[in-house]
């Protein structure tokens, strides 16, 4: 773990997504294990960083390997003046406090229709809504999202607090990983 306001230093490849989606345009950096393990948690973690010296804030996300990757979107490849393949220099600073995460519509809605689940949610660490959102927005399937988001306002209404049985570094099940690379960048 670094101390705060210590940069966490590295150079890694910008690597292509082997499957990007409909945006084509991202790539992503994994993080070697001493630059992850500097870090103060093996979940999502916010940071502020400099790609090739150009400035950015992103969450980093668990590799499920007790490591974390990096998206870098196509505004951060132009600042960096960086492409896919390329060697690029990454500096981290983690972010203290976390800060609060991006509740997702569907996670509000049904956190207001249900007045103890909210109230719990509301008194909930940071950290915790960082591992309930992360829990329910890395369902592979509509429907085992909409089922995580009832479960957690039955847990929440309860008085649950934080998600049971959830692995946030992804490292005891298959639920997180990095992108797979294409094949030009592997080689």
């Amino acid at each position: 773990m670094t101390r705060p306001g210590i940069p966490i230093r590295f150079e890694a490849r910008l690597l292509r997504p082997a499957e990007p989606g409909a945006d084509a345009t991202w790539s992503f950096v994994l993080l070697p294990k001493e630059a992850s393990d500097a870090l103060p948690r093996r979940g999502r973690t916010t940071v502020d960083g400099r790609l090739n010296g150009a400035a950015f804030r992103a969450t980093l996300e668990p590799d499920g390997h007790l490591s974390h990757w990096l998206r870098v979107d196509e505004a951060l490849m132009a600042a960096a003046r960086a492409g896919f393949g390329v060697l690029v220099k990454v500096e981290l600073r983690p972010v203290e406090p976390e800060p609060e995460p991006e509740v997702p519509g569907d996670l509000q809605a049904a956190l207001a229709a249900n007045p103890g689940a909210h109230a719990v949610w509301e008194a909930t660490t940071t950290l915790a809504r960082v591992d309930w959102i992360h829990w329910i927005t890395s369902a592979k399937r509509p429907e085992t999202r909409a089922k995580r988001i009832h479960v957690a306002c039955d847990k929440l209404a309860a008085g649950k607090r934080r998600v049971c049985c959830f692995d946030p570094s992804g490292c005891r099940s298959n639920a997180f990983g990095a992108p797979t690379a294409a094949e030009e960048e592997n080689s």
